[in-house]
């Protein structure tokens, strides 16, 4: 049994910083790159960050430069650094895996797999 779970969100006023936790049961996330994606009410999913095994990180231009995704394998955890938060970071975000690595630039979602089942994050004053 796999899953992924994210943690961390909550709400916070613009400006403002979050750290979110993605953790791995029954699968080493060192093995796989892992996304970050978030969704708005009555927007698609978008791809937020996506780090490879090998620490290479990505990010999509809303977010570049504001946010941060780093991993640390010991504790089987991916991490996504929310800095500067704006009205339109407000989503659930959710991480997922890819096992291949090689399209983690783009940042896809239907280049990944397994899923964990969201935390949402509300930017408001």
């Amino acid at each position: 049994q796999v899953q992924l779970v994210e943690s961390g969100g909550g709400l916070v006023q613009p400006g403002g910083s979050l750290r979110l936790s993605c953790t791995g049961a029954g699968l080493a996330l060192a093995d796989y790159a892992i996304g970050w994606f978030r969704q708005a009410p009555g927007k698609e999913r978008e791809g937020v960050s996506c780090i490879k095994s090998s620490g290479n990180s990505y990010y999509t231009h809303p977010v570049k430069g504001r946010f941060t995704i780093s991993r640390d394998n010991g504790k089987n955890a991916v991490y996504l650094q929310m800095n500067s938060l704006n009205l339109e970071d407000t989503a659930v975000y959710f991480c997922a895996t890819e096992r291949s690595g090689r399209l983690c630039p783009w940042i896809n979602p239907p280049d990944f797999d397994t899923w964990g089942q969201g935390t949402q994050v509300t930017v408001s004053s």
